[in-house]
């Protein structure tokens, strides 16, 4: 007996254009995709780019800085050798905060002390304030030197004699620095600074200060 030949049946051609049809959409779908995820990945890395130079530029926190520009005392009266007790001396300073930073330098209240001869003469209290975005603020500063503590340094005689009284200043300012509510920092400067007064020309001079920063 012969054996009968098994014949395949033919796909109908609109059936086969629709396979090619699906397999072109699901190759165009996927190389829709992969470009989509070149594209997302590309835009994440340009953005963490940006984000880290921002971050290490931009968004850095700068040091402020404290500078006295000028010193000078009022009321500083002698008599027969001596300072007059019933008159406290007056030490004026115009002090300047300059702040490089693209946020404002907000701080609380902070303190001057004047020392002579090692010793505490006078103190003040700078009220808080802020210091704008890359702007330099500037404040007089008023301090009492108490003329019995001046007296009361064992060097003092000697020094009027000389004409010259060497006088040193700790100046300190407490803040933070913000910006856009994310990177946020508390800043503590210090300035010391010394400096010599001539009586006879009533001026400081040869002023040298040290700035200090606590973060």
């Amino acid at each position: 007996m012969a054996e009968q030949q098994q014949v395949k049946p033919l796909v109908p051609a609109a059936f086969r254009d629709e396979e090619e049809a699906l397999s072109t959409q699901l190759n165009l779908r996927k190389r829709r995709y992969v470009q989509c995820c070149g594209c997302i990945s590309a835009l994440s890395l340009i953005l963490a780019v940006v984000v880290l130079v921002l971050f290490f530029t931009l968004f850095r926190i700068h040091d402020p800085k404290i500078k006295i520009n000028s010193v000078t005392i009022q009321r500083l009266e002698l008599i027969n050798g001596s300072l007059r007790n019933d008159v406290n001396v007056t030490l004026l300073a115009n002090v300047s905060v300059t702040n490089p930073n693209v946020a404002t330098f907000k701080f609380s209240n902070s303190t001057t002390l004047i020392y002579y001869g090692g010793r505490v003469i006078g103190e003040a209290i700078h009220l808080q304030g802020q210091a704008k975005a890359r702007r330099t603020l500037l404040r007089n500063v008023t301090v009492e030197l108490d003329p019995e503590k001046i007296e009361a340094v064992p060097s003092f005689r000697s020094d009027l004699n000389s004409g010259a009284f060497s006088i040193s200043s700790y100046s300190t300012i407490s803040g933070r620095v913000k910006i856009l509510k994310i990177v946020k920092k508390r800043v503590v400067v210090r300035l010391n600074c010394t400096t010599t007064y001539r009586i006879s020309g009533r001026q400081f001079v040869g002023e040298s200060c040290r700035p200090e920063l606590d973060f």
